[in-house]
């Protein structure tokens, strides 16, 4: 090669032009030898010529693994060239027969598409989305034909997780399988009005349980729930409890999804993981959901750039095989250099013209590289495919990421949004939104395709355009039909048939029964004392995932660190500071505490996926997730909302609960709202108990609920409050309340004197504030109070809105009275009803009983300062009870009308510094 060409080539590579999108090996050196650059450039070339990449790559290896040592400063090379990752002498083989998949892909496009125009007809008009699909069809069909194992394979099978907008294609191979008809197909997003034949929009398990696995269309949980399930995946092996070792995790995400902070921002746990059971494929089309990614820019080479740093391996698919002579007669780099230099907005615009277009506007940069296509016509410049779109391509890639050790792998894929819909589709800005096709975009798809059907045929409804389906006996269906077979089952599909486990027995619960005598101790610690007995019960205990994320030492949960010891793949390779302690810090490859670090969304995604172990391994996980219960519901609730649609099953404990608990930590740490956050998530049960027993109460029950033979409604996700306020944690009572517990209410202390009449309801740990006003309005006023736990405010409203509905439904019959309306059926008198949370969370249960009724709570922002002044200020406290009890008795002429003002003066109430409700005990 001439040196002035080889000079040419590294000054590309080293200009500034291009150091937005290149590494900078070269920038801002002076070469002041360009003759011996050129040699060693050359060097280069001819042993890639004659040994191969392979050899190069050794040789390069060896080369800067050298220059390390002799401490040569050579930069990472975070981005390479804008060309295949993989070169074409070490791609693998492609092994089946690519013309029969090439043709049942198009009726699957064909079906796909023709699925969303139909149920977007003028009398139904649901939408759907055909552009996604239609460009990432190739990246599925390779999974499916030749990667995706399904459920029956002998490793157990993989776990795929879909990208929400293209499951229409998912659709349309299932009815290819047999698994769905055409009357199926025709309910794509009429869940209610087509039920028995309904599809729902986007993988959706709780909609569809049999098919779908993995929620995904809320953007960038896909990618956290795919790393945490690769996770989960290694937890079970490394503990014992199955063999996942021959399982991979395939996640399908969009260019523009990897924006979302959750895409991204999780990354780093696979990599020092070392997850290689893990795939990322990104589809990029290089548009988002209104225009270019990165018009400007190039978003291949800053994902390449982000995950190289972030410790993935990184394969690119650009172009497809068409484009391999050209690459290799690009001996000066020429079109290399035009590849690089070429922005996304520029790519967009060239698959939504025309051949001629492409030739004068990319290959027309240079003599060079018009030079490279002067043979060739118009019609084979447009035909130049991008490498997502082809098979050898993508089946390399794939090969590649899942015979790769010791890295997760993510493959960037160049692909088209819209590809083959024609030009009112492929390619443009509007695409996604986009929804039927005319009769004319019919009729050029079909020819695109080749689908065998007439103009005729097409015309005769072009509202209703038929499905193609050639008949199982085809042998195209056969083939398909042996490629899964081969594969271990069809995918998706879910099963929720799992190892029987034996729950634990009530010996188990007797540390939360027994109280704490005369010790103080928050409801943190008895949840605490009961999870230990819990993680020690011989058949039941191995199936516990404790998840907490960096905060066991405030919840009294470092004493299981020596014993469960914390998960860590990589096993703990350094000598611990607190060694020589008995609550040591210790990690372990087989430990059960899957200790997330400062990372609730990552706590999430791990709860989701040890919570849905029963149906994707088929062993049962029960996941017991502590936090700081303002950092749950408000931070994470999608992902909460993603979990209840997967159907995920455990207990999230909202530790640190309540307003004016936590007093030195302020507004961003003072939950007032989370119960009324879960109740918006119909598979969360919600409770707020105020003793020990309570939680061992509604545990029992919850366990029951998820696994216990007599369950009817298993998929459930019980969110408890706990506090770290130290009290004395009272014995269960003899005749205890079960079902009042559990339904949300039972009477705690009955009035012990006559006198005017009022009940007071509190939850959590408002309850010793009401008993404490029991015993002041008893012996300062006369007035006689009955005390209740309330252990479930919004499970008591579900009920009462249930009984209304049934009443609704079913005129003249019987009206079935809520639980809350029978419990309090014989109370008499006003209703006072206190909270460490905001009004609206008692307010919940007003319309359903007669009483006159106050809510007493904490609205508003939160605050440091000490838990009584807090109380007093939000007059939540002991002496704002016993107040608000005397005025609604005086309004009612049953105590003197002048009984409030003296108790306002007497308790100096509207002084926050003259409060006394609660301790300074409890860490916060």
């Amino acid at each position: 090669m001439p040196i002035d060409a080889l000079k040419e080539r590294l000054d590309v590579a080293a200009g500034e032009d291009t150091s937005h999108i290149l590494s900078g090996l070269t920038n801002q050196l002076p070469d002041r030898d360009p003759e011996e650059t050129a040699e060693w450039l050359e060097s280069l070339d001819t042993l890639i010529q004659e040994q191969g990449t392979e050899r190069a790559r050794y040789i390069m290896r060896s080369l800067l693994q050298r220059a390390g040592a002799q401490s040569v400063g050579v930069p990472m090379v975070t981005t390479t060239d804008y060309v295949n990752t993989i070169p074409v002498d070490q791609e693998a083989p492609f092994p089946g027969d690519e013309e029969i998949e090439r043709k049942y892909r198009a009726w699957l496009r064909w079906n796909a598409a023709v699925m969303v125009h139909r149920a977007q007809r003028a009398d139904i008009g649901v939408g759907g989305h055909i552009s996604t699909y239609a460009g990432a069809a190739t990246l599925y069909e390779v999974g499916f034909n030749h990667f995706f194992r399904g459920k029956d394979h002998p490793g157990g099978g993989d776990q795929v997780f879909f990208q929400g907008h293209a499951s229409p294609g998912m659709y349309a191979r299932a009815f290819m399988e047999g698994r769905l008809s055409e009357e199926d197909l025709d309910g794509f997003r009429q869940e209610k009005s087509r039920q028995g034949h309904a599809l729902s929009s986007y993988p959706h398990p709780r909609l569809m349980p049999e098919f779908w696995e993995f929620p995904t269309v809320s953007m960038g949980i896909g990618p956290m729930n795919a790393i945490y399930q690769a996770q989960s995946n290694r937890y079970l092996h490394n503990r014992g409890i199955k063999d996942t070792s021959d399982q991979q995790v395939w996640a399908f995400l969009g260019d523009g999804e990897m924006d979302e902070p959750e895409s991204r921002g999780l990354l780093q746990l696979a990599a020092n993981d070392k997850l290689d059971n893990l795939n990322f494929v990104i589809n990029c089309n290089l548009q988002r959901l209104d225009g270019p990614v990165r018009g400007n820019g190039k978003i291949m080479q800053e994902l390449e750039a982000f995950f190289r740093g972030a410790g993935w391996n990184v394969i690119k698919v650009v172009w497809g095989r068409e484009w391999d002579d050209l690459l290799a007669r690009d001996r000066d780099g020429s079109l290399v250099k035009v590849m690089n230099e070429t922005v996304d907005g520029d790519y967009q615009t060239y698959k939504a013209e025309s051949g001629a277009f492409v030739r004068e506007h990319f290959f027309g940069q240079t003599p060079q590289t018009k030079e490279l296509v002067q043979d060739l016509t118009d019609d084979q410049i447009w035909n130049l495919k991008r490498g997502g779109h082809d098979y050898n391509k993508v089946y390399a890639a794939y090969k590649a990421a899942t015979e790769f050790k010791g890295k997760p792998t993510v493959i960037l894929a160049h692909t088209v949004k819209g590809y083959g819909l024609g030009t009112h589709f492929e390619g443009r800005n509007a695409t996604h939104q986009m929804k039927k096709l005319t009769l004319a975009d019919l009729k050029a798809f079909r020819d695109h395709l080749r689908i065998p059907f007439t103009d005729d045929q097409l015309e005769a409804d072009p509202y209703r355009p038929p499905y193609y389906h050639p008949g199982p006996d085809a042998p195209e269906i056969q083939y398909l039909m042996e490629r899964r077979r081969a594969l271990g089952g069809f995918v998706p599909e879910r099963r929720s048939k799992h190892t029987e486990i034996t729950l634990p027995d009530e010996k188990t619960y007797e540390v939360a029964n027994r109280g704490s005598g005369k010790q103080l101790a928050a409801t943190t610690m008895a949840f605490v004392r009961l999870l230990k007995d819990l993680m020690r019960d011989k058949n039941f205990g191995q199936r516990i995932v404790p998840i907490i994320p960096d905060e066991a030492r405030t919840f009294g949960m470092d004493a299981f660190f020596p014993t469960a010891k914390i998960y860590n793949p990589n096993g703990q390779n350094y000598l611990s500071v607190d060694r020589d302690l008995v609550l040591a810090y210790k990690e372990s490859i087989s430990g059960q505490i899957v200790h997330a670090g400062i990372n609730e969304a990552g706590s999430v995604a791990a709860f989701t996926a040890a919570g849905t172990s029963y149906a994707t391994h088929g062993e049962p996980l029960v996941p017991i997730y502590v936090f700081y219960s303002m950092f749950g519901f408000q931070r994470t609730g999608d992902s909460f909302w993603a979990a209840a649609d997967q159907m995920t099953r455990g207990f999230i404990i909202g530790a640190t609960a309540g307003r004016t608990t936590l007093t030195g930590e302020g507004l961003q740490h003072a939950d007032g709202h989370s119960p009324i956050l879960a109740a918006t998530n119909p598979a969360v049960v919600t409770y707020d108990p105020a003793y020990g027993y309570e939680i061992g109460v509604i545990m029992r029950d919850g366990l029951e609920r998820m696994y216990g033979p007599d369950s009817t409604d298993r998929n459930l996700m019980y969110y408890i409050t706990v506090y770290n306020e130290p009290i004395a944690q009272p014995a269960a009572p003899a005749e205890l309340d079960v079902e009042g517990i559990t339904k949300g209410i039972y009477l705690l202390a009955p009035a012990k004197i006559d006198g005017p009449r009022t009940q007071i309801l509190a939850s959590g740990v408002s309850v010793p504030w009401a008993l404490e006003a029991q015993r002041i309005l008893a012996e300062d006023w006369g007035v006689s109070a009955d005390v209740w736990s309330v252990t479930s405010w919004t499970e008591l409203r579900r009920d009462g809105l249930a009984a209304e509905e049934e009443a609704f439904l079913n005129p003249g019959q019987p009206a079935r009275v809520p639980f809350v309306t029978r419990q309090l059926a014989g109370a008499t008198g006003p209703i006072v009803a206190v909270t460490d949370y905001m009004k609206a969370v008692p307010d919940q249960i007003r319309q359903f009983l007669p009483n006159e009724f106050a809510s007493l709570g904490a609205d508003g922002f939160g605050f440091s300062d000490t838990r009584a002044a807090a109380r007093r200020f939000f007059k939540n406290d002991i002496h704002s009870v016993v107040v608000r009890s005397l005025q609604m008795l005086a309004r009612r002429g049953e105590v003197d009308a002048q009984a409030p003002a003296q108790a306002i003066e007497k308790y100096r109430l509207l002084n926050v510094n003259a409060g006394t409700t609660g301790n300074a005990g409890g860490d916060s």
